[in-house]
């Protein structure tokens, strides 16, 4: 078992009484996946508020079932491509407010904020935004209002709750994502992913003290007097004290997986879709890929065994004051993208949107636990899903009293307690490329499960036979830049969706039209928000080194991405494609095998030799204002 405290930190969070059951499945089996068709039926559908059963003898339901016998491209439809490509997923949208009488849903999809009256069940207010606004969280504060991080709009939105109108706009920074209201001082704090920690006064929007943290960060809650901030891919958590300064560092821990029998569950831990607080501390909902050999050949994206997982795999993790104590892996749970605790932390419920193709195997998960395991080696657990779930679960949150809300897209709507359900908006955003995307392809997993809001992981894949490589970046790099892969062994992006899409994620054969809309929205991503220049000088003098015929970086990354598309040997190990420099201060750790952490590092020896720019006679300040122009890309 784990150590008293780190046990009582889990209870505590759970809010684990009488009424939880839990136990571990044992460890399921390595191997090369499956072929659609050969899935697992997920456990029969329960209620609304109805505490899961963690199969102790980790026995699979049968199998054959649970895709129904059906491919990813004949479950989604006729084609349709949006002319506004929708946005990725990011989960989060959904606000319960504290008396439980209403409920705020950020609408991305359409740049709207719905509110909706849960007594009567009805939409009392649709507020619509400025395009590409794209609303993320949201949070109460303690004078009836809302506010609402704006991730496309560089701002935050206050709402007020009893006359639904819009109080106020306020420009916080280039890339909001998460959100935070503190009752001790009044303030909010809004984490952003270029790095910047913005503290400002909920009822002026003065803004008190901006923080400038590292990249990529995801939420923020408040714990003790402390900020607690998360870092997207990785998964990092962010202790900040009074003073501004940071305090803690520690990431959800990895799981051990089965030495030596190739694919099997656990791995490093990353891409933290959700964190929220809860009584002593956070819980974080993240993703765990396997640091075991990747077979790059048919179903080698997934795992066979009784554990419906691939070689990404949803989890939670407690982080308290003690060492992270983390949870199985979730057997059926593709593409976690939010979670919410219940009022008393008895219940946890996730979202897996990355099931909505195939009702069978849920998207919703609402349950307990009773104990802590005390190792998470080859261990999944299976959980049974919420009933009465149509179109793609986004979001969920609690009701005061414990009840289960839904919010989901495509259509847009609430799924309220007892199963009724509120429609928000009428209009479709329906998309196929992105529902492709971010569907269950057939191996449990999704291609955003591997490039997340359509970026990457992170992550160093071990590929048999090719060697280590790192997911590579999507977003505003991806058209016009074939052949694809580091070894640009993809010619075309039918290569790319017949070979990966198709075959190692078990996908099957998609239909030339559903390629092109796969296609058409992987290609019109765009780059995150850049944060302002802060040192003009440093990029200038940057930008005029990476233009110097002597220094030559401009001989292969040229053009509006900044490659040549060329494979080139540049001493790196072999040949590999030139990548875009588009967002690459985005997309550490860098080159092929990720050698470099940072951008400073691959002007070290990871970089390679002279082949790859001159840079040996450069001083360690012409580095950094390399680096700094970069940065800017």
């Amino acid at each position: 078992m784990k150590t008293s405290s780190a046990r009582a930190i889990g209870l505590s969070l759970l809010g684990v009484g009488a009424l939880g059951v839990g136990a571990l499945g044992p460890g399921c089996s390595p191997g090369q996946g499956r072929p659609p068709g050969h899935g697992f039926e997920a456990p029969a559908p329960v209620d609304a508020g109805t505490l899961f059963v963690l199969r102790r003898d980790g026995g699979g339901p049968p199998a054959d079932a649970g895709f129904n016998g059906r491919s990813l491209g004949s479950s989604v439809g006729p084609t349709r491509i949006a002319d506004d490509p929708p946005p990725p997923l990011s989960g989060g949208t959904l606000l319960v407010t504290r008396d439980g009488r209403a409920a705020v849903a950020a609408d991305p999809d359409r740049d709207r904020v719905h509110v909706v009256d849960l007594v009567s069940r009805t939409v009392t207010a649709s507020l619509a935004l400025r395009a590409g606004d794209e609303p993320g969280r949201a949070v109460e504060d303690d004078a009836g209002r809302v506010h609402v991080a704006l991730r496309g709009g560089a701002s935050v939105l206050s709402v007020d709750l009893a006359t639904r109108a819009v109080l106020a706009r306020r420009p916080v920074c280039a890339a909001p994502r998460g959100i935070a209201y503190d009752r001790d001082t009044g303030l909010l704090h809004v984490a952003c992913a270029g790095g910047e920690l913005v503290s400002l006064r909920a009822a002026t929007g003065e803004v008190t003290r901006t923080l400038r943290l590292d990249r990529d960060l995801r939420d923020v809650i408040v714990q003790s007097g402390q900020l607690v901030v998360s870092r997207f891919r990785e998964a990092e958590l962010l202790t900040v004290d009074a003073s501004g300064e940071v305090v803690r560092r520690v990431r959800p821990a990895n799981a051990d997986e089965f030495p030596g029998r190739g694919v099997g569950l656990g791995g490093r831990s990353g891409v933290a879709w959700r964190m929220i607080s809860g009584p002593g501390g956070a819980l974080v909902l993240h993703q765990r890929a396997i640091m075991a050999a990747v077979q790059i050949t048919t179903g080698g994206y997934g795992s066979t065994g009784r554990c419906q997982t691939g070689v990404v795999q949803s989890t939670v993790s407690l982080i308290g004051a003690d060492a992270p104590v983390a949870l199985p892996s979730l057997s059926g749970v593709t593409l976690a993208v939010d979670v919410a605790l219940a009022p008393g932390g008895q219940r946890l419920a996730i979202a897996a949107a990355g099931n909505a193709p195939f009702p069978t195997l849920g998207q919703v998960f609402a349950f307990s636990l009773s104990e802590l395991p005390s190792g998470v080696m080859g261990s999944c657990a299976t959980v049974q899903p919420v009933a009465g779930i149509t179109g793609q679960a986004v979001a969920v949150a609690f009701t005061p009293d414990g009840q289960l809300v839904v919010q989901t897209r495509e259509p847009a709507a609430l799924v309220l307690p007892g199963g009724a359900g509120v429609t928000l908006s009428g209009e479709s955003r329906g998309d196929t490329g992105h529902t492709l995307f971010h569907a269950n392809a057939g191996a449990f997993m999704a291609c955003a499960s591997c490039h997340p809001e359509g970026g990457d992981d992170g992550h160093i894949w071990t590929f048999q036979p090719i060697g280590a490589r790192r997911t590579q970046n999507l977003r505003g790099s991806l058209a016009g830049t074939a052949p694809f892969h580091w070894d640009g062994d993809m010619a075309t992006f039918t290569d790319l969706a017949h070979d990966v899409f198709g075959q190692r994620m078990s996908g099957g054969a998609l239909a030339p039209d559903q390629v092109a809309a796969l296609e058409r929205w992987t290609t019109t991503l765009p780059t995150i928000p850049a944060s302002p220049v802060r040192e003009v000088g440093a990029v200038a003098r940057g930008r005029a080194l990476f233009a110097d015929a002597v220094v030559g970086c401009s001989d292969c990354h040229s053009g509006a991405h900044f490659t040549n598309n060329a494979t080139v040997d540049v001493g790196t190990g072999g040949a590999f494609q030139v990548p875009s420099l588009v967002g690459v201060a985005w997309r550490t750790p860098l080159m092929h095998n990720g050698c470099a952490r940072t951008l400073r590092e691959r002007f070290t020896e990871c970089g390679g030799d002279e082949r790859h720019g001159r840079t040996a006679h450069l001083t360690e300040a012409q580095i950094g204002d390399l680096v700094a122009y970069l940065e800017t890309l």
